[in-house]
C-alpha cells in the first residue's frame, strides 16, 4: 500500500447532533405567542432533525424523486405515485408531530403557533412539506359545508400517516392536496374553464384540466371549477365510497428546479365525482382561509430555510481557517454573516407574529384577523424574495465547498424560489396587499396600530414609518409602486417587532441597514459600530 498523499485538515465537521429549535429567536416566539407549553415537543423535534438519520432521509427523498405509473400491466388505469421509503419516514414523522392539520382539532390557545414552530424546525426536507401544509390548510375551507367537515376533518387531523389509495373512510388519516390553477389563468383562476355539472344526488361531475395539482397522491383535493352560477369550491376524492378509482387522470409529474422529493402534477378531470363545498358561484371566498394558511406556510418555510442557511454559513465559519484565523474572526466575514442572521431573524419572528394572529383570528379576535390580512401578504411578498438572496449568500460562506451536493447548501438554494411563487408570485402577493388596503381600510389601521406599539424607541423606525405614511397617502400610479410600497410596509413591521423583542444589537442592525439605509446592495455591507459580535452568537449551535 502507497502512503496517504495528504492529511485531511482545516475542514468543519458535518452539522450533526444539534437541536434545530434552538433558536434563541425562534423559542422567545414561542412563549410570546402564548405555545410556551409545546417547547419540549419542539425540542424533541429539533434533536430529531438535527441526527446524521433525519438528514439522511431527506437527502434520499430528494435524490429519489416519486415515479408516476398511469396503468397498470394489463393496461388498466391506475395513475399511482410511486415515493421513495424514505419519504414516507419523513411524511410519517410530519403527521405523528401534528405539522398538518392537528391544530384544528387542539382547543389549546398557541396550538397554531406549536405547529408553526414545529414546521420551522423539520427542516430536513422542503419537499414533504407541501402535503403537509395543503393538509393543514385545507380545514378551514372544508368547514364551510358542516356534513363534509364531519365526515373527513376528525381523518384529515389525526396523527396517523396512512398512505396508499383506499377508501377514505377505511383508513386512519388523511392527506388533502389542491388542484386549483389551469394553463390559461395562472393565479387568474376566474379564467378557468374545468367545468362542474350537479347530479340529482347532489353531487357534481367535474370535465377539464389543472396545470399543477400538487402532492396527487393524496385522498382529497380542493378544486375549483365554474357552474351556472360561477367560479366554486369541490371537495375531490381519489378513490369514490365504493371502491372506484375516481378519474382523475394524472397525465405527467413536473420537472422542477427544486421540491424534487414532492410530485407535482398535471391532471385532467373526465366527470369525476366531486361536492361543492360553500356557495355555488363563491368559490374564491370559500378558498381564502385556505390561502391564508398557505401563505403563512410559505413565510415560515423561507425563515425555516433562511435558519438552516445561515446556521450551516456560520458553523463553517467557526471550523473554516484562512490567513491564520478562523473565518468568523475575519472582520468581512463577520459583517456577511452577522447581516444573514439580522434578515434570518426578522424572518423568524414576523413569521411567528403572524401565527399567533392565526391562533387568535380562528379563535375570533376580529382585530388580530384585521392584522393578519395585510400583515400576512406584505410578510409573504418580502420574506419569501429574501429567502433566495439568503441562500445564496450563504452558499457563498461556504465557497466551491458550499456549491457541491453534499454540503446541502444547492438543495436549500432551489427550495427558496418557490415559495415566493406558490400562492401567488410577487405581483400577486404585492396587489393582494393593495387589494386589503383599499377595500379593507382596518386592516391598515390594525398593521399601523401594531407597528406604532414601538413607537419612539428607534428614530430610524420613526422616520421610516413617517415615510411609509407619507407613500400611502398618494395613490397616484399605486399599483405601479406597489413592490416598493409593500417592501416598505413589511420592513417597518419587522423593524417593529425587533425593536420590541429582539436583542438591542439585533434590532441596531437592523434599523441602521434596512430602515436608515445605511447599506449597500449586498450582504456584508453593514456600517462600522454595530455589535456585531452578540448578533453572531444567534446563530451558534453546539453539537452533542
Amino acid at each position: 500500500m502507497t502512503a496517504p498523499t495528504h492529511e485531511v485538515t482545516n475542514q468543519a465537521p458535518p452539522l450533526v447532533g444539534h437541536d434545530t429549535s434552538a433558536d434563541p429567536a425562534l423559542r422567545a416566539a414561542v412563549e410570546r405567542e402564548g405555545a410556551g407549553w409545546a417547547l419540549d415537543e419542539i425540542s424533541e423535534l429539533g434533536r430529531l432533525a438535527g441526527t446524521a438519520e433525519a438528514q439522511e432521509w431527506g437527502r434520499l427523498a430528494e435524490r429519489t424523486p416519486p415515479v408516476l405509473t398511469t396503468h397498470d400491466r394489463f393496461g388498466h388505469r391506475i395513475d399511482e405515485v410511486e415515493y421513495t421509503p424514505t419519504y414516507h419516514r419523513l411524511m410519517e414523522t410530519a403527521v405523528g408531530h401534528g405539522l398538518h392539520a392537528a391544530p384544528w382539532a387542539d382547543d389549546r390557545p398557541g396550538a397554531h403557533v406549536a405547529r408553526a414552530a414545529k414546521f420551522l424546525t423539520w427542516n430536513v426536507d422542503a419537499g414533504h412539506g407541501c402535503p403537509i401544509s395543503m393538509t393543514y390548510a385545507v380545514v378551514p375551507a372544508l368547514r364551510a359545508d358542516a356534513d363534509l367537515a364531519a365526515t373527513y376533518e376528525p381523518l384529515l387531523t389525526s396523527t396517523t400517516y396512512d398512505p396508499g389509495l383506499r377508501v377514505p373512510s377505511t383508513k386512519q388519516g388523511l392527506i388533502a392536496g389542491m388542484s386549483m390553477t389551469e394553463k390559461q389563468g395562472g393565479s387568474d383562476v376566474r379564467a378557468n374553464t374545468t367545468e362542474a355539472l350537479e347530479q340529482p344526488d347532489g353531487s357534481y361531475r367535474l370535465t377539464g384540466h389543472k396545470w399543477f395539482t400538487s402532492a396527487p397522491m393524496s385522498d382529497l383535493f380542493l378544486a375549483l371549477a365554474q357552474t351556472a352560477e360561477g367560479l366554486s369550491c369541490f371537495l375531490v376524492p381519489r378513490v369514490l365510497p365504493d371502491g372506484a378509482r375516481n378519474p382523475m387522470h394524472l397525465m405527467r409529474l413536473k420537472d422542477k428546479l427544486g421540491n424534487k422529493s414532492n410530485a407535482s402534477s398535471e391532471i385532467e378531470y373526465d366527470g369525476a365525482v366531486a361536492w361543492r363545498v360553500g356557495e355555488e358561484g363563491r368559490g374564491v371566498r370559500t378558498i381564502v382561509e385556505m390561502v391564508n394558511m398557505t401563505r403563512l406556510d410559505c413565510t415560515l418555510g423561507t425563515a425555516s430555510g433562511m435558519r438552516a442557511a445561515v446556521v450551516q454559513a456560520t458553523h463553517h465559519a467557526r471550523h473554516r481557517h484562512a490567513f491564520g484565523k478562523a473565518l468568523v474572526d475575519q472582520p468581512l466575514m463577520r459583517n456577511v454573516l452577522a447581516d444573514l442572521v439580522v434578515e434570518s431573524e426578522a424572518a423568524t419572528t414576523v413569521a411567528m407574529r403572524l401565527a399567533g394572529a392565526t391562533d387568535r383570528a380562528v379563535r375570533g379576535d376580529d382585530d388580530e384577523a384585521s392584522f393578519r390580512r395585510l400583515a400576512l401578504a406584505v410578510s409573504k411578498y418580502w420574506v419569501c424574495k429574501r429567502g433566495p438572496v439568503v441562500a445564496g449568500e450563504a452558499m457563498e460562506c461556504l465557497g466551491g465547498n458550499g456549491y457541491v451536493e453534499d454540503s446541502g447548501m444547492p438543495r436549500i438554494y432551489r427550495e427558496l424560489p418557490l415559495l415566493s411563487i406558490w400562492e401567488g408570485s410577487g405581483n400577486v402577493a404585492a396587489l393582494d396587499a393593495l387589494r386589503a388596503i383599499g377595500r379593507e381600510p382596518e386592516s391598515l389601521d390594525r398593521f399601523f396600530t401594531e407597528v406604532e406599539v414601538a413607537a419612539g424607541a428607534d428614530h430610524r423606525l420613526d422616520d421610516a414609518l413617517a415615510l411609509v405614511k407619507k407613500e400611502l397617502s398618494d395613490i397616484d400610479e399605486i399599483e405601479l409602486r406597489g413592490r416598493r410600497l409593500v417592501e416598505q410596509l413589511a420592513l417597518v413591521l419587522q423593524g417593529s417587532l425587533l425593536v420590541q423583542h429582539a436583542p438591542s444589537a439585533v434590532a441596531d442592525a437592523f434599523c441602521a441597514t434596512r430602515l436608515a439605509r445605511d447599506w449597500g446592495g449586498a450582504f456584508g455591507t453593514m456600517p462600522k459600530g454595530l455589535d456585531l459580535d452578540a448578533v453572531l452568537e444567534r446563530a451558534f449551535v453546539e453539537m452533542g
